[in-house]
């Protein structure tokens, strides 16, 4: 999943010129050993993390500020009547300082964090949210683009030249531009207060998840776990002084395997509440009271742009348009994956029942309990299936699936500058031998790396001044840790997950745009996870699986018998697992179609919508709202919905691939020309429907989750 949600400091980026000025000295000084001050001299304009200092963010975020300052002022000053390229492309291209510290730092943040990079943020983002509204609330400017905009009938304009006019025009109506004065200074001082919030919250959710720690010291306690999960946990013990003990924390590649495995109940109850109450403890890490502060704020900054709701802003730009869109999807899920949950609760129930458990099945029993099943139903044990997928091994697949659908490949490069040591980069080819990009793999967890997967960009693609700008592109994940005598080994949720994000990669790379505005996922909410999603069918596909699928010891290919246990328990546990990820964005858009200021008691608010719907006490949703990063610190916000959407799309497209081959190589052009390239170039039904012949028919999700045959 892109699952995916990055502090993008590229999208907010502007203060006064005031600020800078107070810090003209400090910037000179600066200036003459900063590298983010000119373009990076390295191999492909790679960031030279070898170079760049901590110290060398604030002064670069300043001198990018007073540098598109300057640039928007110049636009305003043009005597010339405003055409597109005067006034939207220089628009859209400036800022360069500022887009090379954002992108960095952004990624930064999200995977190699400590307190002077959080300390950083918090002085930066009210600076960056001021900046903004300079550029958004600019009347001369948007003066300039209501002429560009009136004359988009213009014959002579390419329909990517309408849309990026459509884009900006509609950027400067979303933020306020038509408010009196009064009105924007309000909506400056939310803008402030929501950057930080969200901060805020992501901060505290950083820290509860790293300073939870279960420790063992009885072997006793780790009964029911594998040599490998038990290796892992001793690693862990010993980097934290605790030599000779286990330890178990909140990262999900650790507490996942033990509720899974772990043999004492009172452990796994133990660890799993600790993982939902996260940002939930009444301590100085505590996120009922930004959750609150969000919620409100966002309402208000809605009402003064003329919506009834956070929900009805956010969506209006969205292909599912309105909240009442999107509960219609949701809802109709939801009548296939609740009845299949309490099928699956049931027979969970029975097998404890079975084994003279005297007691309920919990939450915190769902998986333990579901490993027993699927062994005892399919012979199909998960700890039997990670040999044959080593990291290194799972990453070649996505590799090779690229190559035979679109002809790329995928050279190690080791001229290039990391961030860490765990990072691999990639030079990207095309099938005639020329340069695409670069790609950055970063897959193992650590204290300073927020939990999940996402896709980012160093540089995204565009055309400047006639040359080709080559797409610079990350992925990150939180994968299961190496021990000292086996590689890392995933489980197949892990795999479908390196293969969503660098479904996403793809998108940021085989992007073919002229404008940055538009490049790779610069499209639609709920329609960027087309890519990273359709991407997931592949991952465990049998011809695929084939391929790459080899023990880590052996070498030996996956075994056909094992293959088939694989296809065959394809939907096992789907009721659960369909229930919780539309619970959760049930609970998302309960949040935002609010449209009464009022003080929330969080977790009665959470409890009485899930009472609502139906959620069985057996299940919580997959994100609970005092960790629902997501939405109160990242891009999705009315927008979790944006994954069983893009399903819709990303179930029906693979049917073509399907009745041609999952290697189809004009097939898979098709889906590179008419979907990977274009961005947000056209309106993304158009570019399905080219795609595929037709819009996307709703009953191919329902056939892929297993809730209809």
């Amino acid at each position: 999943m892109i699952k995916k949600f990055l502090f993008l400091f590229s999208l907010t980026i502007m203060t006064t010129l005031s600020y800078a000025q107070d810090n003209q000295n400090n910037i000179k000084q600066m200036d003459a050993k900063n590298p983010f001050l000119e373009a990076f001299k390295t191999p492909n304009g790679t960031p030279p993390f070898d170079l760049i200092k901590k110290e060398d963010y604030k002064p670069a975020f300043v001198k990018g500020i007073e540098q598109q300052a300057a640039e928007i002022n110049a636009i305003t000053r043009k005597r010339d009547v405003a055409t597109f390229e005067n006034t939207v492309v220089a628009l859209d291209e400036s800022g360069e300082i500022l887009d090379r510290v954002s992108s960095v730092f952004g990624a930064i943040r999200g995977a190699q964090s400590d307190p002077d990079i959080q300390k950083i943020a918090e002085e930066i983002s009210p600076l960056l949210s001021e900046h903004d509204d300079n550029i958004y609330l600019n009347e001369p400017l948007f003066a300039r683009i209501k002429i560009v905009y009136a004359d988009s009938l213009n014959p002579a304009r390419t329909t990517e030249q309408k849309r990026l006019v459509e884009k900006y025009y509609k950027r400067f109506v979303r933020s306020g531009i038509a408010l009196d004065a009064a009105q924007k200074d309000r909506l400056r001082e939310i803008n402030k207060e929501l950057s930080l919030l969200s901060l805020s919250f992501g901060k505290n959710l950083l820290a509860e998840t790293n300073n939870y720690e279960l420790v063992i010291d009885n072997s006793k306690d780790l009964s029911g776990l594998s040599s490998d999960v038990i290796n892992i946990a001793a690693k862990t013990a010993k980097e934290k002084g605790m030599d000779g003990k286990w330890v178990f924390t909140l990262s999900k590649p650790s507490w996942l395997p033990f509720l899974q495995y772990a043999d004492n109940r009172d452990l796994r109850e133990k660890l799993y509440k600790a993982m939902y109450s996260r940002g939930n403890n009444n301590n100085e890490f505590d996120n009922k009271k930004n959750i609150n502060k969000i919620v409100n704020l966002r309402l208000e900054k809605a009402n003064l742009l003329g919506y009834k709701s956070h929900a009805d802003y956010v969506l209006d730009e969205t292909m599912a348009k309105t909240p009442d869109n999107v509960f219609g999807l949701l809802n109709n899920i939801w009548e296939y994956a609740l009845p299949q949950a309490k099928k699956e609760a049931s027979e969970l129930q029975k097998m404890i029942d079975r084994d003279g458990g005297n007691f309920q099945l919990a939450s915190w029993d769902w998986w333990y309990y579901t490993e027993k099943l699927r062994k005892e139903k399919y012979a199909l044990d998960e700890e039997a299936l990670k040999p044959y997928f080593m990291v290194d091994n799972v990453r070649d697949g996505a590799f090779l699936v690229a190559n035979k659908l679109y002809g790329i490949t995928f050279k190690p490069s080791s001229e290039v500058s990391i961030y860490h040591k765990d990072v691999q980069a990639f030079d990207v080819i095309d099938a005639d031998g020329s340069f695409i990009g670069v790609l950055y793999l970063d897959y193992f967890p650590r204290a300073s790396k927020r939990n999940g997967a996402w896709m980012g960009s160093f540089r995204k693609q565009s055309v400047k001044n006639g040359e080709f700008v080559n797409p610079i592109i990350y992925n990150v994940g939180n994968f299961a840790l190496p021990t000292e005598d086996k590689p890392s080994l995933l489980t197949l949720e892990q795999v479908t997950t390196l293969f969503h994000e660098f479904g996403h990669g793809l998108h940021g790379l085989l992007s073919s745009v002229n404008y940055n505005g538009l490049s790779g996922t610069a499209v639609s909410r709920d329609f960027v996870e087309l890519p990273s999603q359709i991407y997931e069918h592949w991952a465990l596909h049998p011809e695929v699986l084939k391929l790459y699928a080899k023990h880590y010891q052996t070498g030996e290919v996956i075994p056909d018998a094992l293959i088939a246990k694989m296809q065959e328990a394809t939907n096992f546990n789907s009721g659960f697992e369909t229930t919780e990820i539309v619970a959760a964005a049930l609970l998302d858009m309960k949040w935002h179609v609010i449209t009464e200021q009022q003080d929330f008691d969080v977790d009665a608010f959470e409890s009485n919508e899930m009472n609502k719907i139906g959620l069985i006490s057996e299940i919580i949703p997959r994100y609970k709202s005092t960790y629902f990063a997501h939405i109160f610190d990242g891009g999705y916000s009315a927008g979790y919905y944006s994954y069983l959407w893009s399903e819709v799309l990303d179930a029906d497209a693979f049917e073509a691939f399907v009745e041609k081959g999952v290697f189809d190589r004009t097939t898979g052009q098709s889906f590179r020309d008419n979907i990977l390239s274009k961005g947000g170039s056209e309106d993304p039904m158009t570019l399905y429907k080219i795609f595929r012949g037709a819009e996307p028919n709703p009953i191919y999700l329902l056939k892929n989750r297993g809730f209809i045959k």
